[in-house]
């Protein structure tokens, strides 16, 4: 699948945390643009505590699986 939107480097403290939290291999099961928007997502906040509230959003779905920034989705479920 070729993304619509340009692809994000995934951040180092990112990479990180999803390893420390047991979390890659459910953003890795993610799709492309899911994995992508979340990245987006993230970069675009302009305060630290804005950035630091949405990574926690993203590990919150990924553990709970079956959301999507907010949103039900079914693929993910665990």
């Amino acid at each position: 699948m070729t993304l619509q939107r340009a692809a994000q480097p995934m951040p180092v403290d990112i990479a990180e945390i999803l390893a420390e939290q047991r979390l890659r291999d459910a953003y890795d099961d993610r799709p492309a643009y899911q994995r992508n928007d979340y990245l987006a997502w993230i970069a675009r906040a302009k305060r630290p505590e804005t950035r630091t509230k949405r990574i926690t959003q993203m590990l919150d779905e990924l553990a709970e699986g079956g959301v999507y920034m907010g949103m039900r989705h079914r693929p993910s479920r665990r």
